[in-house]
């Protein structure tokens, strides 16, 4: 998925056209790895006794069909001589020769994924998505609520309070991760609930429910990539240390609007990568060239930093508090902050644009 937001970042940098295509039964052109068997389908005539088949091919429905594709598409691209993204036409043209293709057009949805285009840029949302899960759960008509999680929550383990189904917690949980890949709004709602999926109490699954509430009131939000005369690489990062209530381990996030996959894709951008931090004492230390015995434990890291630094890759300044954007990835905000970080992501209601 962070490959797909770079692509669609740099869609809306350089202004490219974005085109789908449809595989026709891509799984069945998987190789398995393994000996899978199954029964003999119904309709098959003769006496078969106690047999059954083997699969030259993947099916859809096995674990091992998604990646089984994967595997088949790289090495026919591989054969073809690519390493990076050429002239659609030329790709299109190829795949044709070993693969049924149909072209979808301009690419509008995919993958629950909602594309618009306007003069802003490009927008991504999931709106339909979230309506079908709240109405899945019957929560259409509930309330809409300010933020997805209480900023002074205090979920822990909860022993004593009434036992959830488990089947329906996790499958529920699980679709918000997912929907969360796209929605860093509630990124971190999400990893406070998935921390209880062994075994969901009564004041978890309120906490998921709040989620819902808070997607009711905003289901069409999205990502806006904006079109930029730059392209830079910004990065934020933050831990909200020792957090949870339930193991005491330290909540990180990091918020990077750009990766090194444009290395890959031979890219180039206005360097170096700007690091931001709220912590004062943390860019002392990096920038500081004495070790101190109390840097010991950490000194591996610091000296890579530091390499970096030295080397002109990245840069690191501060940032305040309260515009430190991965503050929304590691702790429950009030509702002022919270929707001034969501503003400053890039995140817009798609639908209420022009």
């Amino acid at each position: 998925m962070n490959t797909i937001r770079i692509l669609l970042s740099l869609a809306t940098h350089y202004n490219w056209q974005l085109l789908q295509y449809d595989v026709k039964n891509a799984f069945l052109h998987g190789d398995l790895d393994e000996g899978i068997y199954m029964n003999i389908p119904p309709g098959f005539e003769g006496n078969t006794g106690n047999k059954v088949c083997k699969l030259k091919k993947a099916l859809y429905g096995l674990k091992q069909s998604p990646r089984a594709w994967f595997g088949i598409f790289a090495k026919v691209m591989k054969e073809f001589g690519y390493k990076q993204s050429q002239e659609k036409h030329e790709v299109k043209q190829r795949l044709t020769t070993e693969f049924e293709i149909k072209e979808l057009g301009k690419l509008k949805y995919f993958l629950d994924i909602e594309v618009a285009y306007s003069t802003q840029g490009i927008f991504i949302s999931q709106q339909k998505y979230v309506t079908d899960l709240l109405a899945e759960t019957e929560k259409i008509g509930y309330k809409p609520v300010s933020t997805p999680l209480d900023p002074n929550h205090k979920l822990g383990e909860a022993k004593e309070e009434p036992v959830v189904d488990k089947r329906m917690y996790q499958r529920l949980v699980g679709r918000l991760i997912y929907l969360a890949q796209n929605r860093p709004d509630i990124a971190y709602s999400v990893s406070v609930i998935n921390q209880f999926m062994h075994d969901p109490r009564e004041p978890h699954i309120q906490a998921t429910y709040r989620v819902l509430h808070y997607l009711k009131s905003n289901p069409g939000k999205g990502i806006l990539f904006k079109k930029n005369n730059t392209l830079a690489l910004k990065a934020y990062t933050d831990a909200n240390y020792k957090g949870s209530l339930v193991d005491r381990r330290s909540t990180k996030g990091y918020c990077t609007f750009l990766e090194i996959i444009l290395d890959d894709l031979r890219i180039k951008w206005d360097g170096p990568m700007k690091l931001y931090c709220d912590n004062k004492s943390t860019i002392n230390i990096v920038h500081n060239p004495v070790q101190h015995d109390r840097t010991k434990h950490i000194e591996i890291d610091r000296h890579f930093i530091k390499e970096k630094l030295e080397e002109g890759v990245v840069c690191m300044s501060y940032v305040p508090s309260e515009h430190q954007l991965t503050n929304i990835l590691t702790k429950g905000l009030n509702s002022s902050m919270f929707h001034n970080l969501v503003f400053k992501l890039g995140m817009e209601d798609i639908y209420s644009l022009t």
